[in-house]
């Protein structure tokens, strides 16, 4: 069983505070040091001063790298079936 640790978690410049499982805290301090990073990006090259746009366009980032991370991995599922459907026939014409 995993144990609940209190930990705060600035994101633009905002701190909050969550209790999280010790296993998951490494891995969400990591996501905010990755948003705060793009935060930081669009504000130095866009000279964006809003943190709803800034946080706006960090998420749609992140939301069209998920989709096309989904699309890869529908792609990549469809050849491994293929091959499985392929390995079977052969397997059946043994």
């Amino acid at each position: 069983m995993m144990d609940d640790v209190s930990i705060k978690v600035n994101i633009a410049d905002v701190v909050y505070p969550l209790k999280v499982t010790t296993e998951d805290e490494p891995k969400i301090r990591m996501a905010a040091k990755l948003v705060n990073d793009k935060v930081k990006a669009y504000r130095d090259d866009y000279q964006l001063a809003d943190k709803a746009n800034l946080l706006s366009m960090v998420a749609l980032q992140f939301a069209v790298e998920i989709v096309q991370f989904k699309d890869k991995q529908w792609i990549e599922d469809i050849n491994i079936s293929s091959d499985i459907a392929e390995m079977e026939k052969m397997l059946l014409e043994i």
